[in-house]
């Protein structure tokens, strides 16, 4: 079969399951109250995975999916950190104790925005009120193009072991198009300055499917990035979801290459990373050097998935800090009030944010774990995993029959009871995926996921 009539068969809005339930079923009868219970219910023995969440960017990127706003002046940026910083409190004070902590996770927006100070002495009260275990990871997500230096200089005293650098794309009328201007030297400089420091773990972010895009510039684009030496690699299908973000609309959607051209783009950077770079796949959309964790994980079936991607992170709870951040617990999720304001009403009032989420039934934890697996490369014995939560298989099972169309497409193994994709199957992961989503059934016609391939 063609790859155009592959992906006619197999592409449609389908999750990227960072969670599962995913966020569209999170709903407010999972509150404040509910989330302290959570919180003070956390095994004392626990090892917390904690991450931050800014608002704020200094530019509006068009093809940005993410919960930012610009903000141009340091008074409310200010403002936002004073209550970070309490709700940090907050969280430690109901969890009781001086938890453990082995991976730290800036996100954003970006989080550079804030002031330098701030940003130290948010990670400051981190280090007071959690124990943060020697050879912890603590990771930021930068603007190359917008780091002055006493944000550089911050990241050292931030104790910061990981940068992702947003790159995206390097042709400029691609650039021009999704309001992002970002030479090479300027990356590059980052990217050495950042080595001076110490901080020589580097990921970097490039995305497909942007207008004027084609299998040419992101093959120079890939190329390129090479230079930067990075140990990982994320490599993202642009989403385009206007209805949810407003800002992708000025997006001319006749200049975005159609479902064919993503594929083959997709196809081109792997190439490049993989036989130039040197680089190993990663589950659907990361590469990483053989040597890298993150390769390691994989090789060896550790590799897990949560609101972050691919990591090597097994904790039993990440707990979200900031607007819009959603945390995820064994008893469930939770997410923060979307808006600044409404986030900095409720910790001013001393009340948790949580807005919304959901409580995991055992089915969920099954489901869950399942399409994890599948969605990490990882041959999955469906049977085994029942086994392992005390459940019965035939649910899974009666799901996997869809499973025989991608059998005769080339796209899985499967043997009635064992699942796992192939490399020509690697670009459909998600599509395999979601057919042991119970909840993705019952979505009703409104779209609110991206593209899956």
């Amino acid at each position: 079969m063609t790859h155009a009539a592959l992906i006619a068969r197999y592409d449609g809005r389908i999750p990227r399951y960072t969670s599962y339930p995913t966020a569209p079923h999170f709903s407010t009868a999972v509150g404040p109250q509910e989330y302290a219970a959570w919180l003070q219910a956390l095994p004392d023995d626990a090892t917390l995975s904690l991450y931050l969440h800014v608002p704020f960017c200094d530019r509006l990127c068009l093809y940005c999916g993410c919960n930012t706003t610009v903000v141009r002046h340091e008074a409310p940026r200010r403002a936002y950190a004073a209550m970070l910083e309490r709700e940090i409190r907050m969280v430690a004070s109901l969890i009781g104790r001086r938890a453990a902590v082995g991976h730290v996770h800036w996100g954003g927006g970006t989080p550079t925005t804030l002031p330098a100070d701030c940003l130290v002495s948010i990670m400051n009260t981190v280090r007071e009120l959690f124990d943060l275990r020697a050879g912890a990871e603590v990771a930021i997500e930068i603007d190359p193009t917008v780091l002055p230096a006493d944000r550089l200089e911050a990241l050292s005293g931030m104790g910061i072991t990981r940068v992702s650098l947003g790159v995206q794309d390097l042709e400029p009328d691609v650039q021009q198009a999704i309001g992002r201007k970002q030479s090479y030297a300027m990356t590059e400089d980052c990217a050495t300055k950042l080595r001076g420091m110490g901080i020589t773990s580097l990921n970097l972010d490039l995305i497909y499917g942007l207008p004027f895009q084609t299998v040419d510039s992101v093959a120079r684009t890939a190329r390129r990035a090479l230079g930067l030496g990075a140990d990982r690699v994320a490599v993202f299908g642009y989403a385009h979801v206007p209805w949810m973000k407003r800002h992708q609309s000025l997006i001319d959607e006749a200049a975005l290459p159609g479902p064919l051209a993503r594929f083959e783009q997709s196809r081109m950077i792997a190439r490049v990373l993989e036989e130039a770079g040197g680089y190993v796949p990663i589950g659907l959309d990361h590469y990483a050097k053989p040597d890298d964790a993150l390769a390691q994980a994989s090789a060896t079936a550790g590799l897990k998935r949560n609101f972050q991607g691919y990591t090597t992170d097994t904790a039993p709870a990440l707990i979200g800090l900031g607007a819009s951040s959603i945390g995820g617990l064994p008893q469930g999720y939770v997410q923060n009030a979307t808006g600044v304001p409404a986030y900095s009403a409720a910790i001013g009032k001393g009340v948790l944010a949580t807005a919304r989420g959901i409580a995991v039934t055992e089915e969920d934890k099954l489901r869950r774990a399942v399409i994890e697996r599948i969605m990490c490369g990882d041959e999955t014995d469906l049977v085994a995993i029942a086994e392992a939560h005390g459940m019965d298989a035939g649910g899974l099972l009666a799901a996997a029959a869809g499973l025989d169309r991608f059998v005769a497409d080339g796209l899985v193994v499967w043997d009635g009871q064992r699942v796992k994709m192939t490399d020509a199957g690697r670009p459909f992961t998600r599509s395999a995926a979601a057919l042991f989503d119970a909840y993705l059934k019952r979505d009703d016609a409104k779209p609110r996921h991206a593209q899956a391939v």
